[in-house]
């Protein structure tokens, strides 16, 4: 049976889980063995850094930015990523640009912000299927009260997290990405022993080096689900004290005697 990919908001809009499912045999054509109650997810982030060229700036030439598919703490994504293809705005040059290694980023110059579709490639012992992403581009620095002033110095940053899901995965693509820091296994049973790695599956052992030596790495964000429940649990407590806060007030005004209560602005 063919995969399908459905898309799971999480309470945060910038973190989603992209689940992969509808897998019923145990192998499929070429042989591969399936290991059945097993659920191989992986956390990844979407994102874009842009830096203002100040005096260097011209008029179709304003920022120069990259964008990026990257491990969520920033481990080497090729384990589980064959390819990322980056769509740009048809305005470029060349707008589909394809990067066949880690680290997945794409860099360019331009003065607009646009939506780039992103097109994510896996080995093909991890599934056939294509992810399909998003993300809009982000140039200008903005806040809740709305445009600040441009620096030099500091880059706008704009990512979303999401978490690749693979239930019942590949024996051998489990093999080989057992204790990888970028990927994360739940339900193996105890005890169970897995084959080693073959001969033809260790390309992700190629000297393509760490991308934790990033250079834009200092202005990663940080994901992780403790930190959005504490951030969620402080908003809910935040409302709930501003809701008893209001709640005080209104018994105050209806407990008031009924010559004390608040004017309408209306008088006889």
């Amino acid at each position: 049976m063919e995969s399908d990919i459905e898309i799971f908001s999480e309470a945060d809009a910038s973190m989603q889980k992209l689940r992969i499912f509808g897998i019923d045999d145990r192998e499929d054509e070429n042989g591969r063995r399936r290991i059945k109650d097993v659920e191989v997810y992986v956390p990844i982030v979407c994102g874009s850094i842009a830096f203002y060229l100040g005096k260097k700036a011209t008029e179709y030439r304003t920022h120069k930015w990259t964008v990026y598919v990257r491990g969520a703490t920033n481990e080497d994504l090729g384990v589980v990523i064959k390819r990322v293809i980056f769509h740009l705005h048809p305005s470029f040059k060349n707008p589909t640009r394809v990067v066949d290694s880690p680290p997945f980023a794409l860099s360019e110059c331009g003065w607009g912000e646009f939506k780039i579709d992103i097109t994510v490639i896996l080995h093909t012992d991890v599934c056939e299927k294509k992810l399909e992403l998003s993300h809009v581009l982000k140039l200008n620095p903005e806040n809740e009260y709305g445009p600040i002033p441009k620096s030099i110095k500091i880059p706008v940053v704009a990512e979303s997290y999401n978490e690749i899901v693979f239930p019942d995965p590949f024996e051998s693509f489990l093999a080989r990405v057992h204790n990888h820091p970028a990927v994360h296994i739940s339900n193996l049973p105890d005890g169970f022993n897995l084959p080693p790695p073959g001969v033809a599956d260790t390309y992700h052992l190629m000297e393509k080096g760490d991308t934790k030596d990033h250079p834009l790495s200092q202005w990663f964000l940080k994901f992780s689900e403790v930190e959005e429940l504490f951030k969620l649990t402080a908003a809910r407590k935040k409302v709930q004290a501003h809701i008893a806060k209001l709640k005080r007030q209104l018994i105050m005004v209806d407990g008031q005697p009924e010559g004390l209560q608040p004017s309408s602005g209306y008088e006889c």
